[in-house]
């Protein structure tokens, strides 16, 4: 039995080291694997962005810069690339609609996109008329015309300064275009009179938009963003609002329309020689009489403007005014223009005309000794001095979108404050509505 017992033991111990064995040997018959790390490699390819002239790639063509010369044709010009006379004849015919091509001037840069052969041949002309516009003619293929622009940047800036000359001076030493002083006169034109109402020490901010052409010139003319103007202490206040449908109207501060029912003046700009006087000495007559109008120097045929919208009636001669226009408003006001050289066109009895409309231009007709706009205003057919007047408001922006008033104010307004100018804009006398809302009397 212990014999038995011992020779079990001895088999299992000689199995054990068979299968001790056996795994050796599996081991090292299989093949070693090392871990291997595998990287990535990104090549960077650098691709080539050709450089474009006219949206067209420079470097396909051989390219030709030139001015035309005078007397010089744009058939001389192609043919020595390989232009035929038919195709010119074709272009000539084609391109009337979009850039005449007879319209070509001397002095006007031209280039030429040309085939890269050794004879090159012309598939592009283009011609700059001026800084902005550019005409591409296609030569190659079909003959095809197109007018095209370039991109113009938009500059927003802003000027601030105060009369102590002339407001052209100012302008022009605040490194504005004085012609900006033609926007500030629309813009406020139903509340300052810039003939006769501005003064030595008034003063004003400006936020302007201008477009740099891609040569870096300036186009002439700016958009008034927002505006701040002091006159004799009182201070205006203007803030460009576009509403949803593009329309564009100035507005103080709160909303309110700067527009009135009248201009406060007829003229764009001109020098007041004569105001309302009741006891002015007559320079025709030699005797004092009541002088009820206020009188502008002007050129013969400078452009007059009707201040409100009405009905024309009067337009023709009437004793000592001369050429006069009279225009009634409503049932309590009516303007005269008088000493006309001539009337605006389509102005006659019974016409309507609207308030900046040309109703006629100035001259010298019935008794005057110099050119000048004699310009009346009448309260209940009665003669009255405007300036004397509190003109009834505009409308205030809709309530549906004030919150698109204030986004647009709020852009622009912190640029103005941000400018700093001396003391009369740091206490001023500001216009609120409540002053502008008060009844006319």
């Amino acid at each position: 039995m212990k014999f038995a017992q011992s020779g079990l033991f001895i088999v299992l111990f000689i199995l054990f080291l068979l299968f001790v064995v056996y795994q050796i040997i599996l081991d090292r018959s299989e093949p070693e694997y090392e871990e291997e790390i595998i990287s990535e490699r990104v090549d960077t390819v650098q691709i080539h962005q050709p450089a474009l002239l006219y949206g067209f790639p420079a470097d396909s063509f051989t390219v030709i810069e030139s001015t035309i010369r005078r007397n010089q044709f744009l058939g001389e010009i192609l043919s020595e690339y390989q232009v035929t006379d038919q195709e010119i004849h074709n272009l000539s015919i084609k391109s009337k609609r979009i850039y005449d091509v007879r319209k070509l001037e001397a002095r006007k840069k031209y280039t030429l996109l040309c085939t890269r052969d050794s004879l090159p041949r012309a598939e592009y002309f283009i011609y700059e008329p001026n800084a902005i516009d550019f005409v591409v003619y296609k030569l190659k293929d079909s003959i095809e015309v197109s007018l095209n622009q370039r991109k113009i940047d938009t500059v927003n800036t802003a000027v601030a300064g105060i009369i102590e000359t002339s407001l052209w001076v100012t302008m022009s030493d605040a490194g504005a275009d004085p012609m900006l002083i033609h926007s500030l006169s629309e813009v406020f034109a139903w509340q300052v009179d810039f003939h006769r109402d501005l003064r030595v020490g008034d003063g004003f901010r400006v936020a302007i938009r201008r477009e740099v052409r891609p040569d870096g010139s300036v186009r002439p003319g700016a958009q008034v963003l927002a505006a701040e103007f002091i006159n004799q202490g009182r201070m205006y206040t203007a803030v460009r609002f576009v509403d949803p449908n593009g329309k564009a109207e100035y507005y103080d501060r709160d909303g309110e329309s700067l527009q009135r029912m009248f201009l406060r003046a007829p003229l764009e700009f001109a020098r007041v020689t004569s105001r309302f006087n009741p006891r002015r000495f007559h320079p025709v007559l030699r005797r004092r009489t009541a002088h009820l109008g206020t009188d502008y120097s002007a050129r013969t045929g400078t452009p007059v403007l009707t201040v409100g919208n009405g009905t024309v009636t009067r337009a023709g001669t009437w004793g000592g005014y001369g050429r006069i226009v009279e225009i009634r408003h409503n049932s309590t006001y009516t303007t005269r223009y008088a000493h006309l050289s001539g009337f605006g066109r389509g102005v006659r009895v019974g016409s309507r005309v609207q308030q900046g409309q040309v109703i006629g231009y100035s001259g010298s007709s019935g008794l005057v000794n110099a050119p000048h706009l004699h310009y009346e205003f009448l309260k209940g057919g009665r003669q009255t001095d405007p300036r004397l007047l509190k003109l009834p408001p505009g409308r205030a922006v809709a309530e549906s979108l004030r919150p698109q008033f204030e986004l647009q104010r709020d852009e622009v307004v912190p640029v103005l404050d941000a400018l700093v100018v001396p003391d009369i804009f740091e206490e001023p006398t500001r216009v609120v509505e409540a002053d502008l809302r008060s009844s006319a009397s």
